[in-house]
This record gives structure tokens, sequence and C-alpha cells, in this order.
């Protein structure tokens, strides 16, 4: 397996969700500071993650600046670059990819996020619904992988019209593309133009569905890929200790706020946010939906919701549980992200090396 941390280009704390009004949320908030996103990096770096997800959004740092200045204070976890096709040509894109690749050492890849909520999108100018979103990005991919190929090229589609396009100096090493998404249209972009398929972290049998139908997908069209997924993660020495670091981020939920949240997610384009919903339903009671697999999360943060939830051994468990249904790829964040990576380094990390579902890092 390939496991990722990630990158909290937005700041973190304590607590799931940073407040917004009222009184504060007990616990620290930390901004992404350079100095702080480079102790976390660093802190992947040295346990041996595979690379970073680097989060795009309004709330965010710019993940291109952020990454290429990390890079060079890191050795060898790449990072896993959020894009969305739409905001940037795709030559300018493949442009800025070979860059990266050069002053990285070839550490760059792809998440290719095209976008559920419809009211960020128009935030950035971007008007255009589901699928059809999706219909440009699958063109965007195209365009993206005729650039690479180092020539000159003519592309006329619907969303782009390229005349005599060329990536002057592309990089022997393509970038990884992951894309997700748990819609139709999803699977039909990545069983077309992906390395990776990715889905939000679901109980077993459900997850192991969506990615039975992207195999179909991919198969239909002759292809072959890996599969991934996305968890938040709470893992500790001891069972009791884990669920009550759960019990307490529920507790610092505002009953408003979660309110709130959930009519928000109900109005979401995005199929994943809707199955995340259906994880709780709005309600904090039940949330552990499979064993150690908890829905907290959801309740009032967007995006994925579900987290591994137990002792370092059960965790590991569970992630075995999920390579067994064909998962490669793993990304995973936790609050904060600098002292839960040498939790789950330490704690788990082992565990999963002894089981031989991960290598040692490399020397």
């Amino acid at each position: 397996m390939h496991l990722y941390w990630f990158l909290p280009l937005h700041g973190d704390g304590r607590e799931i969700a940073k407040p917004s009004g009222g009184p504060a949320v007990p616990g620290v908030r930390r901004e992404p500071e350079p100095d702080y996103l480079a102790q976390v990096a660093l802190a992947a770096d040295r346990f041996g993650f595979t690379g970073m997800l680097t989060p795009f959004g309004l709330f965010c740092e710019d993940p291109w600046v952020a990454a290429a200045a990390l890079a060079a204070r890191t050795r060898r976890v790449k990072f896993m670059i959020a894009l969305r096709p739409g905001l940037v040509s795709p030559l300018l894109a493949a442009q800025m990819a070979a860059t990266f690749q050069r002053v990285s050492d070839g550490r760059l890849q792809l998440n290719i996020v095209t976008g559920g909520d419809a009211d960020e999108q128009r935030r950035y100018g971007d008007a255009l619904d589901h699928d059809r979103r999706y219909a440009r990005t699958a063109e965007f991919l195209e365009v993206f992988g005729r650039a690479w190929e180092g020539e000159r090229f003519d592309f006329a589609g619907e969303h782009y019209r390229i005349e005599g396009g060329l990536l002057a100096r592309p990089h022997p090493v393509r970038p990884h593309v992951f894309v997700g998404g748990s819609s139709d249209a999803a699977r039909t972009v990545a069983a077309e133009h992906a390395d990776t398929y990715l889905a939000w972290g679901e109980p077993p049998p459900a997850l192991g569905e969506l990615l039975g139908r992207a195999r179909e997908a991919a198969a239909a069209r002759g292809r072959e890929l890996s599969y991934g997924t996305r968890f938040h993660v709470i893992s500790r020495d001891t069972a009791a200790e884990a669920w009550e670091t759960a019990r307490r981020l529920v507790e610092g939920m505002d009953p408003e706020r979660i309110r709130q949240a959930q009519r928000r997610f109900a109005r979401s384009e995005s199929e994943g946010q809707r199955r995340a919903l259906a994880l709780h339903g709005g309600s904090a009671a039940g949330l552990e939906v499979h064993p150690n697999v908890w829905a907290g999360y959801g309740l009032v943060r967007p995006g994925v919701g579900a987290a591994l939830v137990g002792s370092h051994e059960e965790v590991a468990e569970r992630i075995e549980e999920y390579h067994a249904l064909g998962v490669d790829h793993l990304i995973l964040s936790a609050q904060p992200h600098l002292e839960e990576a040498y939790a789950f380094g330490e704690g788990v990390l082992p565990l999963l090396r002894k089981r031989g579902l991960i290598d040692d890092p490399p020397a």
C-alpha cells in the first residue's frame, strides 16, 4: 500500500471545525504558517509516507507555492497537489507540473478535483453544473496528456481549443493522476484518464461496491487502474483513549453549527457528499458505522466524513481490511496533523510493515 498524510493549508488545531462566532472551542488553532507546515511535511518525510495531499480551496494557502517551498525542505515525500480543471488552462498546468517535477526531483502527483460545492465554484467564477464540469475535466486531462508528449498539437473540444500547443520541456516522469468522485460521471473520467480512482472513506461493503463499479468502467475501456480512499484517523495506545478523543471532538461541536452544516451538505451537487451525509443522517448518535469506522467528522466538516478510530492494532486491522478490498492508496488526516503524524507513524506504521502491507522507508 501507499500511505499519504495531509498538509493543513487551511490551518488546524485540536478540534474538527474552526469556530465561527460565539464562544471559542477549547484548544489552540494553528495558522498555516510556513514553519508549521514544514514541521508536518518533515514528519511525513521522516516516517516514510509516500506523499502528502496538498489541498485547494477558498480558505487554503495556494498548494503550488506551498508545495514548491516544502519540496526544498524535504527529501523523499511526494506532493499530491489538488488541481481544479477550469481554473487554469491544461497547457499551463502541464508547464507548472513539468517545472515542479524538475525542482522537486519528480515528486509531484495530481489530485484532480472537479468540484462538488456549487457555491464555491461560483466564487471562483465557474458556473458549470456537475456533469459539465466532469466533461471539461475529461478534455482537460486529454490536453494535459497530449502536452506531456512534447510535440505540437491541436485540440478542438467543447471547453478547450488549442492551436499549436507545445510543452517545450516535459519531464521524464509524468505526474501520477488521481481522479475522485462517487458519481457515474466521475467514474467515466477516471476510467478514461486516471492512474488511480479515489473515493471517500465509507464502511467496507459500501466502498467495495464503489470500487467494483470503477473497475467495471475501466475494464470496459480496456484499462486497469489502482484504487484509493480517504479517511481521518484517531489512533491511540488503547481503544479507550481513541474513543475518548472522538467523544471529546463531538462534545466540542455546537448543535446549531451541526444543523447549519447538514443543511448545506444536503444541497451539495456532490454524490460523495450525499453519501457522507447518509452515514449519520445529521445525528450525533450511532456514529460508529462499522467496527472502528466513525462518521463524526461529517457532522460539521465537508468532504470526507469518516475516520478510523481505535488502538494502533485495531487501526492496522481496518487498513488491512480495506487493502483486501483493493485499496492501494490510503490518504489520512488527523487533528492536529503534527502530533497525529507521530502517533500514527510510531504506533501504526510499524504494525503495517510487520504485516507486509507497506515497505520500510527509503534510506
